[in-house]
């Protein structure tokens, strides 16, 4: 997914899509086995490109019975050019017949700066895998993945999805483990 330069570490982090702002191709190979490593990796290459401070993340969707499948191959377990749509369709069949629809959405987020040990912050998001997609918002497989509230994440309004989603959760977590490492708390 998308990795970032830190431009200003006061307060609020101010993030900048590298591919938008510095014009930087980050189209880094995710074949690690785990959320981890490909996020580590992708920030430490984003890193030896710009020399700066840098944020990547890697996520996913995984489903309990299926033993955390498709896990870190949720966006390529059909192939790189399957559509969102493909893919929900596609694990809407496979989970029609499982007892445990269960499933988690997890976000791996690495601050890498070049200088120290990696700092890592995660958020998990527990869910089920409907039917059939529900809700117009959102990406992915957020019209499939129902939280403990009874809505999809395609059915949240963006504002309350932006603060309930892994990423959010792991950026949250990076932020504390941030705040702590720079001001010393």
């Amino acid at each position: 997914m998308a990795s970032f330069v830190i431009h200003h570490i006061e307060g609020e982090q101010f993030l900048n899509k590298l591919e938008k702002e510095r014009g930087i191709e980050n189209d880094v190979l995710e074949d690690h086995d785990t959320f981890l490593k490909n996020a580590l990796k992708k920030a430490k290459e984003v890193y030896h490109l710009t020399k700066e401070a840098c944020i990547a993340d890697d996520s996913g969707l995984c489903i309990k019975e299926l033993n955390g499948w498709p896990g870190i191959m949720t966006h390529r377990f059909l192939g790189e050019n399957a559509t969102d749509n493909e893919r929900n369709q596609s694990l809407i069949e496979r989970c029609k017949n499982l007892t445990n629809k269960e499933a988690e959405v997890v976000c791996v987020l690495v601050y890498y700066d070049g200088k120290q040990k990696p700092i890592i912050g995660t958020g998990v998001i527990k869910g089920k895998i409907v039917d059939s997609p529900r809700g117009a918002n959102g990406f992915g497989f957020d019209p499939i993945f129902e939280l403990e509230n009874g809505k999809t994440l395609a059915e949240l309004p963006p504002l309350i999805k932006d603060k309930c989603s892994a990423r959010a959760l792991a950026a949250e977590n990076l932020k504390k483990q941030l705040d702590i490492k720079i001001f010393n708390i």
